[in-house]
C-alpha cells in the first residue's frame, strides 16, 4: 500500500532478536522503511525496552510491543494515509 505521506517508523531491536527480524521484515513488507535502533546502545533505551524488544513506534508513538500483529498494523497504516 503505497503511501500519501512518510511515516516516521522507528523500530527498536537489539541483536540476535528474531522477533526483531520478523517485525523489520513486515514492515518492509508494508513499504515501510523503518530507522532500526538498538536498544543495549543506549542505557536509557535498554532500561525502557529490555525485555518488550521488538517496538515499533509510528510518528513517534509506540504502536507493538513484542509482535506485531499484521490486521492492526494494516488499520493503523490506512488510517495514516486517510488523515491527510
Amino acid at each position: 500500500m503505497p503511501f500519501d505521506r512518510a511515516l516516521n517508523v522507528v523500530l527498536y531491536t537489539r541483536t540476535g532478536c528474531h522477533l526483531c527480524d520478523e517485525a523489520q521484515l513486515l514492515l518492509e513488507q508494508h513499504d515501510l522503511k523503518p530507522r532500526t535502533i538498538d536498544i543495549d546502545s543506549d542505557p536509557k533505551l535498554r532500561e525502557r525496552f529490555d525485555t518488550c524488544v521488538p517496538v515499533v513506534e509510528i510518528d513517534d508513538r509506540v504502536r507493538f510491543r513484542g509482535r506485531i500483529e499484521p490486521r492492526l498494523l494494516r488499520r493503523i497504516l490506512k488510517n495514516s494515509n486517510q488523515a491527510l
